[in-house]
């Protein structure tokens, strides 16, 4: 089996806000494995400033998984803990290696007989207009449930956002969630909290920076808004941890970005342990191309969660991969009548 990795720098349509800096450019690199006329490609999705392994050794890391690629998969996945998105990457390499169709990795009616998957709008930071156009946009899509990420700008012009929509829309017609990144005060999130409350919220990401579980803990018991922790299991990769944070914490949700924590194995104990508990889970992508996209899709609909997921990233980029994934009336689809880029994925295999 030949094992090579390369990678692919994207762009953004458009610069995209998040509390820790505007997005121009995401790099993200791809394990292909060759065995025979058999191919396998995943995607390792870092995200700059939030991955685990986000380290000056990461190529290196990557280079090491792939010349030990005949360790097999479990091996390698114990040998490279420090880094979930390459683990991620070798898990899906793995799975696509395997299957009749590079691109299916988890036969379904998803991905054959085009059922659905219902996912959020993402509302991008911005100037209070743009936020405004985004949500105007989203709502004229279709979408039941938007995800707005805050702490860019005015808590006070996010607040206007949200009135702005509650006026228009009940509860019981747009879902709202909220993401904060962590960028609420420990001091001051409480009462951040209980105001945003009061438009009728569903959720809110991660409002403190993680590992101050103490705080956090807090938080879940006085707020009258639900919390999802999110940022908070990143790093977090031994189960008796996993199961500390959460029964610590005792947080309303938990949101799995396979690319942050592990991949599918490690996404698949923090909901064995959230469910064991009585916490809700969704799962969300992390801006991977639609590769990555794809793999992440196609796991999460077997996992027959009723509620919106965060899957709908793959139309951010200019020089993304073209797919069968499409979304409609604020569902993702997987169109068998499209196909994949061959000329895109031929030059990765090169």
């Amino acid at each position: 089996m030949k094992a090579t990795y390369k990678k692919y720098v994207l762009d953004f349509k458009r610069p995209s806000g998040t509390s820790r800096g505007t997005l121009n450019k995401k790099e993200t690199w791809f394990i292909i494995l060759q065995d025979g006329q058999n191919l396998g490609i995943g995607e390792c999705g870092i995200l700059r400033g939030l991955s685990i392994d986000d380290r000056d050794d990461y190529e290196e890391y990557l280079k090491w998984g792939v010349d030990h690629i005949h360790l097999g998969l479990d091996k390698l996945l114990e040998r490279l803990v420090g880094f979930p998105s390459i683990q991620f990457g070798l898990e899906q390499a793995f799975l696509s290696l395997r299957s009749k169709n590079p691109f299916i990795l988890f036969p379904s009616d998803f991905t054959h007989k085009e059922m659905p998957i219902e996912i959020n709008g993402l509302i991008w930071m911005g100037s209070e207009d743009f936020m405004l156009q985004q949500i105007e946009d989203k709502l004229l899509q279709g979408f039941k449930c938007l995800k707005m990420k805050i702490g860019a700008i005015d808590f006070d012009a996010e607040l206007k956002l949200l009135n702005a929509i509650r006026k228009r829309f009940s509860k019981d017609e747009i879902e709202l969630r909220v993401d904060a990144n962590g960028a609420f005060s420990a001091e001051s999130a409480l009462e951040k909290l209980k105001i945003l409350a009061t438009y009728d919220l569903h959720s809110i990401e991660q409002p403190i920076k993680a590992k101050n579980w103490t705080k956090m803990k807090e938080l879940c018991q006085r707020s009258p808004l639900p919390i999802a922790l999110d940022e908070e299991l990143i790093g977090v990769s031994d189960l008796t941890k996993k199961r500390d944070v959460l029964e610590t914490i005792r947080p309303q949700y938990i949101i799995l970005k396979p690319s942050l924590v592990g991949g599918f194995k490690s996404s698949k104990e923090w909901i064995n342990l959230a469910e064991a508990l009585g916490i809700g889970w969704w799962v969300t992508s992390a801006l991977e191309s639609n590769i990555g996209l794809n793999a992440i899709a196609q796991w999460t609909f077997t996992l027959n969660n009723q509620m919106p997921q965060g899957l709908g990233t793959g139309s951010l980029y200019t020089n993304n991969f073209e797919s069968p994934l499409a979304v409609a009336e604020g569902n993702l689809f997987y169109r068998n009548e499209l196909s994949w880029q061959q000329d895109l994925i031929e030059d990765l295999c090169i």
